[in-house]
């Protein structure tokens, strides 16, 4: 790991508007099991995050908090569960930072703005840029004069379209005036 370049990646919970405050007025919350649904394949970076989460609520709340993985589509399936279930705070999303872009990029079957209220920040973690150990940079200022002597001829790996990485590192190329290309 030669060179390191940090990006802060909020995780939050978010729920449909309307989220159990008037409900609570009314009974106790919860009074049945929650959805924890998460927008990524279990056993990733964010999984453990909501299953702790989801353990501390549950014991909290004494009520079953499911973790539900539901990958795909850049987190717009698990987002588009959330949005269309009943606005009753009974079912929690935990909201992929990309949440704030991807409708400015993508067509959604969901409006981000309208459809979730943010509720909490559960998680920062920071990127981390690196190089192969075979290429001479090592440091940020060598990668750019490197990709800068050759525009076009570095590629890297991200995951996906409009994902945080994927963003990183195209604000790197512009601030940089280089090109790197997603391999």
């Amino acid at each position: 790991m030669k060179i390191f370049f940090a990006v802060a990646r909020l995780l939050t919970i978010v729920s449909l508007t309307g989220l159990a405050y008037t409900a609570a007025a009314q009974q106790a919350f919860p009074t049945r099991p929650v959805r924890f649904i998460v927008p990524y394949p279990p056993g990733g970076g964010t999984d453990p995050v909501a299953r702790i989460v989801g353990q501390k609520l549950a014991e909290k709340w004494g009520q079953q908090v499911l973790v539900d993985n539901r990958p795909g589509g850049n987190t717009i399936i698990g987002c588009d569960v959330v949005a269309k279930a009943a606005p009753d705070g009974y079912t929690i999303l935990l909201a992929p930072t990309t949440m704030a872009i991807i409708a400015n990029l993508l067509q959604l079957p969901f409006d981000p703005v309208k459809d979730f209220d943010a509720i909490a920040t559960l998680a920062k973690s920071p990127y981390v840029l690196v190089v192969h150990p075979s290429l001479p940079a090592n440091n940020l200022k060598q990668l750019i004069a490197l990709a800068k002597a050759k525009p076009g001829q570095l590629n890297y790996g991200s995951a996906g379209t409009a994902t945080t990485p994927h963003l990183g590192t195209e604000l790197l190329s512009m601030t940089g005036a280089i090109r790197i290309d997603v391999a």
